[in-house]
C-alpha cells in the first residue's frame, strides 16, 4: 500500500495513527532488543563474558537488526530506511546522543511537517552527537564510525525523498498534502 515501504511513515499515512506509532515502536523495539541478545546468550549459557567480549557482541547485534531491517531476506532483500530500528539500537548503546538525535528528529518533522528531513537531518547530526558525548569512552572511534555508516545507511536510503523534497512533491507527514486534500 501507499509507498509500498515497510515503515511507521506509510503505515501511518495508510492504516492511521495507531498502526503507524505501533509499526515504529516495534521497529525500535526490535533494534533495542537486539543489543541485549548477548546479554541473555551470556545469562543462559552461565559464562562470564569479558565486557569487550559483550560490548562488541551487543554492537553487532544492533548492527544486524538495522541491516536486517532495511534488506529484509523476507522482503527480496528490500525494507524499511531503518530509522526506528536505528533508535532502538543506539537508545540502548548511547542514550543521551540517541535522545538527542530523536529530540532534533521530533523538531524538524514539527517544523516541516514531514518525516523525511527529520530523519534526514538527524541522522546527520548524529555521528558528532556520539562522539562529542563519547569524548572519554575507550570506543569512541569504534561508536563514531558505526554511527556514520548507519547514518550514511538512512540517507542514503532516503534518495527518493531527497529527490522530492528538492522537486518540492515530498507528501506532509502533518496537515493538508499539496493540492489541499487531507
Amino acid at each position: 500500500m501507499g509507498s509500498g515501504n515497510v515503515g511507521a511513515t506509510n503505515a501511518y499515512r495508510e492504516l492511521g495513527a495507531r498502526w503507524g506509532i505501533l509499526v515504529f515502536v516495534l521497529d525500535a523495539a526490535k533494534g533495542f532488543l537486539a543489543t541485549r541478545v548477548p546479554f541473555l546468550l551470556a545469562g543462559v549459557v552461565g559464562a562470564a563474558a569479558a565486557p569487550e567480549t559483550l560490548f562488541r557482541a551487543t554492537l553487532a547485534g544492533g548492527v544486524a537488526a538495522i541491516l536486517g531491517h532495511v534488506f529484509s531476506p523476507w522482503l527480496r532483500f528490500r525494507g524499511g530506511r531503518g530509522v526506528a530500528t536505528s533508535l532502538g539500537v543506539f537508545l540502548a548503546i548511547v542514550p543521551i546522543p540517541t535522545l538527542l538525535a530523536f529530540g532534533l528528529w521530533i523538531v524538524l518533522v514539527l517544523v516541516t511537517r514531514r518525516v523525511s528531513p527529520g530523519s534526514i537531518g538527524a541522522a546527520l547530526a548524529y555521528p558528532f552527537l556520539v562522539l562529542y558525548h563519547v569524548r572519554e569512552d575507550p570506543h569512541r572511534v569504534l561508536l563514531g564510525v558505526i554511527a556514520a555508516a548507519v547514518a550514511l545507511l538512512v540517507i542514503l536510503r532516503h534518495k527518493g525523498n531527497i529527490q522530492r523534497l528538492l522537486a518540492g512533491t515530498e507528501p506532509p507527514f502533518l496537515g493538508r498534502r499539496p493540492g489541499g486534500t487531507p
